[in-house]
């Protein structure tokens, strides 16, 4: 049974440790959202490969028995804003991991150009500057629900919340100087 006081682990270590476009390919994702370590970027990878590994087991269920729990599965990946209203099974096992990172309050923040780097959003999530419906969250990793992308807001009690902050300024410049650059 385990230990209760130890938590079990909630990744998967890759099979092979030293396959060069697997490491080029985690480095690359890492880089780019902005992950801590590898064992965040694990850790996602082993929650797809779960809702995979149910879709799989869904296909050989017999028809009554599968609805329930298709249902069930696409209403978790909908809610979660991983799929759209009208996914099926074949959608669920279509998905990448990139799908799920994109739902991280760290990415979302950093889209919403509330932080100038993915790295500057996972410092403001973790300082407590960073709510969602009015509650701070504290975690990078949260997987922001469907429908509350928009209220996403630096938190009451951050210096952040004045749009005169020196900080605030110098990101909506920065972010102006990228889309000027990139047309």
């Amino acid at each position: 049974m385990g230990d209760p006081k130890k938590p079990k682990k909630k990744y998967i270590t890759p099979g092979h440790p030293w396959q060069k476009a697997r490491l080029m390919e985690e480095i690359h994702l890492v880089g780019s959202y902005g992950l801590r370590n590898k064992r965040e970027l694990w850790r996602h990878q082993a929650q797809l490969a779960k809702f995979r590994r149910i879709a799989k087991q869904l296909l050989g269920m017999p028809a009554e028995r599968r609805e329930k729990i298709e249902k069930e599965l696409l209403g978790k990946l909908y809610r979660l804003g991983i799929v759209d209203e009208n996914a099926t099974i074949d959608t669920v096992l279509g998905l990448t991991v990139e799908d799920i990172l994109e739902r991280r309050l760290q990415t979302l923040v950093y889209k919403l150009g509330m932080a100038k780097t993915p790295h500057q959003a996972r410092q403001f999530i973790i300082h407590g500057h960073i709510q969602v419906d009015g509650q701070i969250v504290r975690s990078p990793s949260f997987l922001v629900p469907r429908g509350y992308e928009d209220k996403i807001t630096f938190a009451s009690t951050s210096p952040f919340a004045d749009p005169d902050h020196p900080i605030r300024k110098m990101i909506k410049e920065a972010i102006k100087g990228e889309s000027i650059g990139a047309e």
